[in-house]
């Protein structure tokens, strides 16, 4: 009658692993986002940032305000 000798430590991190592996699986299952919802937040992301980009004033781009006299009516309007 000769049994089977354990590593006790081995078997305790065999455990250890398969619980963690099965808590990780149940957060993927939870958590995680599938491939086309990834993809499509991405493009709505990325399509947002050009529309910002594209509205961006550059060097020469500055307005200035129109042109008042004293009275506050405006200089280039005519008479």
């Amino acid at each position: 009658m000769t049994a089977d000798i354990v590593n006790l430590r081995r078997a305790r991190k065999a455990k250890a692993r398969t619980e963690a592996d099965a808590a990780a699986a149940e957060n993927r299952a939870k958590f995680g986002r599938p491939k086309a919802e990834r993809d499509l937040r991405a493009a709505v992301d990325d399509l947002a940032a050009r529309r910002h980009e594209g509205h961006r004033l550059g060097a020469g781009d500055v307005q200035s305000k129109p042109a008042t006299d004293e009275a506050g009516s405006r200089t280039d309007e005519p008479s």
